[in-house]
């Protein structure tokens, strides 16, 4: 019975019973103290401890039975050292994937829960290192210094958490700059037939971020070991490593390890980009990283649907680019900007590209027919595009390059009815000489990227019109010469252009003189 005065609880005490004698002498409200207290204590001396057992093994796929309170993606340990993933939940067995080779495992050995997922090291001791996707160096140099960790799989940033992508992260490829630009936040897909210069698109977009306060980090998923070798000689040799570090999981690797290395590679990425930093992250390439996957479920007995890829394959890709973000100043304002590279087969944008296609801001087509005929960057101007366009362009770039696209492909166009007229118009002769020298200037060589502030110079020249004096078979010379009068006689115009990101007035006569100074001087020569 309840006391309406002292709000205390009346109960029949038996005197002997010392339990109902205490409760006699608590009021209501200290009851529940008392009670939520138990819990709580109860909770905190209750440790789950679920051990299961290993009943089939091989290529690196596992079955345990037991583990009743398994979560999907947990971290398993076998035999307390070798480490595995849970990726299929059955009613009456554990399917995992073994970080390890395969041939360790036995059957009948002993499997814990951990209760988290998998964790690589994080930090800036990580920026001009080798590693593999469970952070183990891999370039023979000293261990890592760092006990920071970062589980692989995290949620995305929420809306509210994301700042509008409006800063360029500048490739020093003219054509993409110009015409396709990526922003820093941004997720552009390179995609494209075999050998037609995707990796080398990604490679020169590491080497232009040098002193412009951009981390990198490339993510090698079943290349061979040759050419990401090959690929940090490159970076060594032009100072890159210095803000890079290099993911690497070969072809040669398991299926698991290919698997969680572009994971392991964002959460780098992503401690760098909640510290306030900008980071670029390559994905070389996720074609690689969904075959993987598909081996890896169906060995798990996974159903498998539209051209045997699991129905979960395009939540593969998407919880991973998705990571990709500007965040707001309140969470620091950094950002990752994410290239991912997919393969594709004759140009067919079948099931894996066309998912990617929709998660992604933009793609930077690449056609075979081009790269043979010598175009470099062998970009499909009419394929490619940039949602985020030029809002990620300086004020110089968009006055320059306005009208650029639409130069490119009126000349594509005309080009294909004059192979089969042999009468042209005067019109249609001026569209086509001036779309060569615009196809030859915007040629670059491998490796070789111009500062932003060199591109609006000689694209300026295409504005002006002044492009048709040049004979083609020499603008790639003439370019090269142009600059370098530029950067001996001119160099405060460049100078202007890089710091006010806008062609003023002053440039702009300045700019005129230079062109007008060294036509007279080339024609001479």
């Amino acid at each position: 019975m309840k006391d309406k005065k002292n709000n205390n609880l009346s109960l029949d005490c038996d005197n002997k019973n010392p339990t109902k004698k205490t409760l006699c002498s608590l009021t209501s409200q200290s009851l529940i103290q008392e009670i939520s207290k138990s819990v709580n204590n109860f909770k905190k001396s209750y440790s789950r401890q679920e051990v299961g057992r290993v009943v089939f093994s091989g290529d690196g796929v596992v079955h345990i039975e037991g583990l009743q309170h398994c979560k999907y993606g947990e971290l398993l340990e076998i035999d307390g050292h070798l480490k595995a993933i849970a990726l299929s939940i059955k009613e009456d067995q554990i399917g995992a994937i073994v970080l390890a080779e395969e041939n360790l495992v036995s059957h009948g050995a002993l499997v814990h829960a951990t209760g988290s997922i998998v964790e690589v090291p994080v930090g800036t001791q990580l920026l001009g290192r080798v590693v593999d996707p469970l952070g183990n160096p891999l370039d023979g140099l000293t261990s890592l210094d760092t006990n920071k960790t970062r589980p692989i799989e995290t949620s995305a940033p929420q809306i509210i958490d994301r700042s509008k992508v409006n800063t360029p992260l500048n490739t020093g490829i003219m054509y993409i700059d110009s015409m396709i630009p990526i922003g820093r936040g941004q997720r552009q897909l390179i995609l494209g037939d075999r050998h037609t210069g995707k990796t080398s698109i990604a490679i020169d977009t590491i080497l232009n971020q040098k002193g412009k306060g951009v981390l990198c980090v490339y993510v090698a998923i079943g290349q061979k070991a040759t050419s990401v070798s090959w690929i940090m000689h490159l970076l060594l040799e032009a100072g890159a490593m210095e803000y890079t570090t290099i993911v690497c999981s070969t072809a040669s690797d398991s299926a698991p390890i290919q698997y969680i290395a572009p994971y392991a590679g964002c959460a780098i990425a992503e401690e760098f980009m909640y510290s306030g930093k900008d980071v670029l992250i390559v994905y070389d390439d996720l074609t690689k990283h969904a075959v993987a996957y598909r081996s890896m479920s169906l060995l798990l007995k996974r159903p498998a649907g539209r051209e045997t890829y699991p129905g979960d394959v395009f939540y593969l890709h998407s919880r991973l680019l998705e990571r990709a973000a500007k965040l707001s100043k309140e969470l620091g304002g950094g950002s990752m900007t994410a290239l991912p590279i997919i393969e594709t087969l004759s140009n067919n944008l079948s099931f894996i590209p066309s998912n990617v296609v929709s998660i992604t801001d933009g793609q930077i087509m690449l056609d075979p027919e081009l790269f043979n005929a010598g175009l470099l960057p062998a970009i499909n101007a009419g394929l490619s595009v940039s949602r985020v366009g030029s809002s990620a362009q300086i004020s110089a770039m968009k006055k320059v390059s306005g009208k650029l696209r639409l130069d490119l492909t009126q000349y594509k166009e005309n080009e294909i009815f004059a192979k089969f007229s042999a009468d042209l118009d005067i019109h249609t002769k001026i569209i086509l000489e001036n779309g060569k020298a615009l196809v030859e200037l915007l040629k670059q060589d491998l490796h070789n990227t111009l500062e932003v502030e060199k591109q609006v110079c000689l694209l300026y020249l295409n504005l002006k019109g002044m492009l048709k004096e040049i004979p083609l078979h020499r603008l790639q010379a003439f370019k090269r010469d142009f600059l370098q009068f530029l950067d001996t006689s001119f160099a405060d115009v460049l100078k202007s252009i890089r710091e006010e990101k806008e062609i003023s007035f002053d440039s702009s006569l300045k700019l005129d003189e230079a062109v007008k100074r060294y036509l007279e001087y080339y024609f001479e020569k």
